[in-house]
Formats: structure tokens, sequence, C-alpha cells
């Protein structure tokens, strides 16, 4: 299933690939023009916060920016789940892990080689 903003734009959403960049027509995880423009997301800078909105209160530690295609990705939130020994998803280029491990996975990041920023409060 193909979704369009309307008759004259490009696709927006697939089935096969999620959320699709309309300017260049590829899956949001593998756009090049958002690195051509300067997109804040993709500054090189890994950011890990923490989320409670929509969640029932339960909260959740965002890891966004993560210079990886999606696979890899996928691979990584496999990874640090292990390493919180917890649950959790990764949504469009962005990693959920259940609870509030911040201080954990900074560390985690940091041994990777990243450049890591604790975001929000």
């Amino acid at each position: 299933m193909i979704k369009r903003k309307n008759n004259n734009s490009g696709i927006v959403y697939s089935t096969e690939h999620g959320k699709m960049c309309p300017a260049c027509s590829r899956p949001v995880t593998e756009c090049i023009c958002r690195q051509e423009k300067g997109d804040p997301r993709a500054d090189g800078i890994v950011r890990v916060g923490r989320q409670t909105k929509g969640r029932k209160g339960k909260g959740v530690t965002l890891i966004s920016g993560v210079p990886l295609d999606h696979e890899a990705i996928k691979s990584l939130g496999k990874e640090l789940k292990k390493k919180c020994g917890t649950g959790g998803t990764v949504k469009d280029g962005i990693i959920e892990i259940q609870g509030d491990h911040r201080g954990l996975l900074v560390l985690e990041l940091e041994k990777k080689g990243w450049t890591v920023k604790r975001s929000g409060g």
C-alpha cells in the first residue's frame, strides 16, 4: 500500500519501507537530502533523552542521531536492550529503550566513539 499527500506530490508512506522522504523519494532512514540540507538530526551528535508523553506515565529512553543505516541501528538497539536488561524498539531511526537508562547508555555510546549528549530534562 502506498499513501500520497495529494496527486502532485511524491510517496510519503510505503508498507514496504515505512515513511518516505518527499524530496528524494527514499525511505527516511536512507534519506540523502537531509544531510545535504544540514538537518539538525544529521549533525553527528547522538542524543539520549527520556520521554513519558503518550505512554501513560511510563518512561522510555530515546536515542536519536545515530549515524548508521537502518539495519545497523536495529542491531545496535538489540545490543543496548540486552545491556540494559529491558525491552524496547526502533522506530524511524530512533531507538526506544524501556525505562530510564540514560547514564548507562551514554557511557556505552561513548565507548563506540560517538559524541553523545543528554537531551531533555
